[in-house]
């Protein structure tokens, strides 16, 4: 089985929660990345968040609220998609860049527009009534 390790910034207001559509994808996803070698969480945190939204995470703030797991989207079956999820709070305001198309705040109604370990995500704030 091949795990892709992947770091996300949940940013949530209101009982949605930022999510993001890259160029060419079909399914929205939570801001983040791919951890480079030898990169710590909140290394890739910030680097991904800085390039794809355009905003400077504090890193002091960030706190982790979990990490899961599902069968990555658009890939085989034995593929698996690791998400450790955190939030924080930033300097600026959120827009599109690099290889983002759209920024779009989601509830939980919107749960089946988002990749699957985005759905597991989605249903874990909703249990804690953070996304309605």
């Amino acid at each position: 089985m091949k795990v892709i390790d992947k770091i996300a910034w949940i940013e949530l207001r209101d009982g949605k929660v930022l999510s993001t559509r890259s160029h060419g994808k079909d399914v929205y996803y939570f801001p983040g990345g791919k951890r480079e070698p030898g990169e710590s969480d909140l290394d890739t945190l910030a680097r991904e968040i800085t390039e794809e939204l355009a905003v400077t995470i504090d890193r002091d703030s960030a706190t982790h609220i979990g990490t899961f797991e599902a069968e990555a989207h658009g890939q085989n079956a034995d593929v698996l998609v690791r998400m450790t999820c955190y939030t924080a709070a930033h300097e600026g305001t959120p827009a599109a860049s690099s290889e983002i198309a759209e920024l779009i705040w989601l509830g939980y109604a919107d749960r089946d527009r988002v990749s699957p370990v985005d759905q597991i995500i989605f249903d874990h704030l909703h249990e804690r009534s953070l996304l309605v």
